[in-house]
């Protein structure tokens, strides 16, 4: 899995540890996951170039280097993405935002889009924001249809996957680059990651 880039760092351990707690609440919940998107996102930019923009500083004009942030689209996986979002507006804030809901059924475990609000991606680097990898089947189907979307460049941040999953969407689609903060076991009978977190979504909203 060369495209899966599983990001080290003892605070991402800490906040993945606040996630998997069930006695976090769910203000708390999103604000961490939150936390844990801009800590990856950093990362998937470390080797994004940069260019000289014009601006107006304290001592006259001058040239520094600058990401166009109108150039990114965010496009979370709802419901559990939404507090990534959040994030990495705060990042960038005139990123452009784009929407798909994915349904996974729980019997046969194949998934199905029933929202979809993606803006056209011509040129543009798709950053894809999903919590959890189970079986792959999810991401896989969003990284699918953004891809007829025609991006320059799609980007998928994660914050816990299966080792099964991951293995699915790495083969499905290795062009993508997947940064995530930790790989967890396994996946049981029944699809869900072991340990986990349980359900983001329902933790995230209380539902």
């Amino acid at each position: 899995m060369k495209n899966v880039i599983n990001v080290k760092h003892p605070l991402l351990e800490h906040l993945v540890t606040v996630l998997r707690d069930i006695n976090t609440p769910p203000d708390r919940f999103r604000k961490t996951i939150s936390q844990i998107g801009k800590t990856l996102f950093t990362e998937a930019l470390r080797e994004e170039k940069t260019k000289n923009k014009k601006v107006s500083t304290w001592v006259g004009e001058g040239y520094f280097p600058s990401l166009e942030e109108e150039s990114y689209v965010f496009i979370p996986i709802l419901r559990a993405g939404l507090p990534m979002l959040d994030g990495l507006l705060e990042i960038m804030p005139s990123a452009v935002s784009g929407f798909l809901a994915v349904k996974r059924n729980e019997e046969t475990l194949e998934s199905r889009v029933y929202y979809d609000r993606v803006p056209d991606l011509k040129g543009k680097t798709a950053v894809v924001l999903d919590p959890m990898v189970a079986t792959g089947g999810s991401l896989n189907t969003a990284l699918s249809i953004i891809k007829e979307k025609n991006p320059e460049k799609v980007i998928s941040i994660n914050i816990i996957g299966a080792p099964e999953g991951l293995e699915n969407v790495s083969k499905s689609h290795p062009d993508v680059k997947i940064f995530i903060a930790q790989i967890d076991e396994k996946l049981n009978d029944k699809g869900f990651i072991i340990p986990g977190l349980g359900d983001a979504g329902d933790r995230a909203y209380n539902t």
